[in-house]
């Protein structure tokens, strides 16, 4: 009895199906237009079809969005996927753009100067107390040196202070042990630079008499015989005339941004040296 009250609706609606179907089973063997019961039946039996339709499209169709969902989630996936693989070939093709630019930097200034160089990677830089240095990878098996000048294409970067077979180490300008000689483009007017750690450098030994200017281009002077004459060093960017002493306190950009620097030159022997050999 309990099974009966729990599930009457559906053994109703079972046996009113069974008996549509069986009338019309008979009607289809007799081949006779439907008569008085036949009708009644179909006409009760119409809408709970309706109902067994609206079920079965009620489950039909979510179960149809959700494999529709799942296919266009595994579709983006893969378009997720080919999507990041471009962007991954996209930096390395950018990367190597950017390379073979400054490369090509690198071979005008060879070009422009009478110098055998060495082209070499920066693979490293150190800072100790108030010394910094920057590693390059060529040394003495690629004729390498210690006292060897070495340049961007923005101008000058420092010298070879120690070299191993296949590595280098290079002092830069704005290291304060460094010292170079230098004059000022516009009036000749030649001095010292010195490295200025993260203040840059400092051109000395100029009196206050004489006309150096904020913006001013500094290069190397070519005394001393370590740095070619005419490598672009930096440009004045403040003079002070109010310190105390004979000279000027004049202060200097670097062309090089050396937190960006990622290949050098290396001058092995300029022209005269060349011949000489």
């Amino acid at each position: 009895m309990f099974f009966f009250r729990n599930y009457k609706t559906i053994i109703f609606v079972v046996i009113l199906l069974a008996t549509v179907l069986i009338v019309l089973s008979y009607n289809l063997k007799q081949r006779s237009p439907a008569g008085l019961a036949t009708k009644v039946v179909l006409e009760v039996a119409s809408p709970v079809q309706n109902v067994l339709d609206a079920s079965i499209k009620g489950v039909s169709d979510p179960w149809y969005r959700y494999l529709l969902l799942v296919g266009i989630e595994e579709e983006n996936r893969k378009l997720k996927k080919k999507i990041d693989d471009m962007k991954s070939q996209l930096v390395l093709y950018q990367e190597g753009y950017l390379e073979a630019q400054r490369l090509r930097n690198l071979l005008s200034l060879q070009e422009d100067n009478d110098f055998d160089f060495v082209t070499a990677r920066v693979i490293g830089r150190a800072q100790v107390a108030l010394s910094q240095t920057i590693s390059i990878n060529k040394g003495t098996a690629d004729g390498l040196k210690a006292g060897q000048s070495v340049m961007a294409a923005q101008g000058l970067v420092g010298r070879v202070i120690d070299a191993s077979w296949h590595s280098a180490k290079v002092l830069p300008l704005i290291d304060e042990n460094s010292n170079i000689d230098a004059i000022v483009q516009r009036s000749r007017i030649q001095g010292m630079i010195r490295g200025a750690g993260s203040r840059g450098c400092v051109l000395k030994y100029i009196s206050k008499t004489q006309d150096v200017r904020e913006g001013d281009i500094i290069v190397s002077s070519g005394m001393g015989g370590v740095f070619p004459k005419g490598m672009m060093i930096g440009q004045v960017n403040h003079v002070d005339r109010q310190e105390a002493g004979l000279f000027l306190r004049i202060y200097v950009t670097p062309s090089i941004d050396f937190s960006k620097l990622e290949e050098v030159s290396v001058v092995t022997f300029d022209e005269d040296e060349s011949e000489q050999k």
